[in-house]
């Protein structure tokens, strides 16, 4: 789940993980892989994002698992009211499920999911297309997976976030699309959102420097047209102002001695 905003952060507030700590966040990582293998499965046409959330909650249950999201409420918002993000075409993040909101053909939906498992925590999002995907569809989403690698590769000891950041910035000018500046990844662990936060842009060489032990949630949201947005009146729904679609791919890693290691996968 993005977190608003960006401030500076200093490390001393970040809490490097140990081995063992890291090794609870991967069992984590791998429930909600395969909770969003699940949710990805059921997106065919004619299915609402309220049925989807009924399949995160039951494969959560099953997993003896708990939502990071049901019930998250940052200052002055209410609740979030269920368990997966659903983010459809123009919903940048945080997509809250409905019955009303029915997939069509050529959709895209952003899947956002994240869990607590013996106290620890993971993140993880992806966008998939929806029955028949256009050639512009494709190419959003093949790019803003690339934005993702790009800053996995650039999250080794010793870099700094800015080089996170400048990697995703610079693969989505690329392809010529925009990045959101807004809304920001995040450290994770205990608590979904820890220090530091994590920008989707530049510059390169600046900003805190990544230890081993670190956990970040790297998220790059990618939008087809500006990268400017609005919160929707649920004060929760982000949708991009220009109307156009955007992406959305996350993976929570782990920063360690060899390089970064992904979690978030089975």
């Amino acid at each position: 789940m993005a977190l608003l905003g960006y401030h500076a952060r200093t490390s001393n507030m970040i809490h490097l993980k140990t081995e063992l700590e890291i090794a609870k966040m991967r069992e984590a990582g791998r429930i909600v892989h395969a909770v969003l293998d699940a949710v990805e499965a059921a997106c065919q046409p004619g299915v609402s994002t309220w049925e989807l959330d009924r399949i995160a909650d039951r494969e959560l249950s099953r997993a003896k698992a708990r939502s990071a999201f049901r019930g998250y409420r940052p200052q002055g918002m209410t609740p979030y009211p269920a368990v997966l993000c659903a983010s459809v075409n123009e919903v940048v993040v945080h997509g809250v499920p409905s019955k009303s909101v029915v997939l069509r053909d050529g959709d895209v939906i952003g899947l956002d999911f994240a869990c607590f498992k013996n106290d620890y925590c993971a993140d993880a999002a992806r966008t998939v297309a929806v029955g028949n995907a256009s050639e512009a569809t494709r190419a959003l989403l093949a790019a803003t997976q690339s934005c993702l690698s790009l800053a996995i590769e650039a999250a080794q000891p010793n870099a700094r976030l800015g080089d996170v950041g400048w990697a995703i910035e610079r693969c989505a000018r690329s392809h010529g699309y925009s990045i959101v500046r807004q809304f920001v990844g995040h450290g994770i662990g205990r608590a979904m959102h820890e220090e530091p936060s994590v920008p989707n842009h530049g510059p390169a060489g600046r900003g805190v420097r990544l230890s081993p032990g670190m956990c970040i949630a790297i998220e790059p949201m990618v939008n087809e047209g500006a990268g400017s947005v609005r919160t929707s009146e649920d004060g929760w729904t982000v949708v991009t102002k220009d109307g156009k679609r955007s992406a959305h791919f996350e993976h929570t890693v782990a920063v360690t001695q060899k390089g970064p290691v992904v979690l978030t996968l089975p």
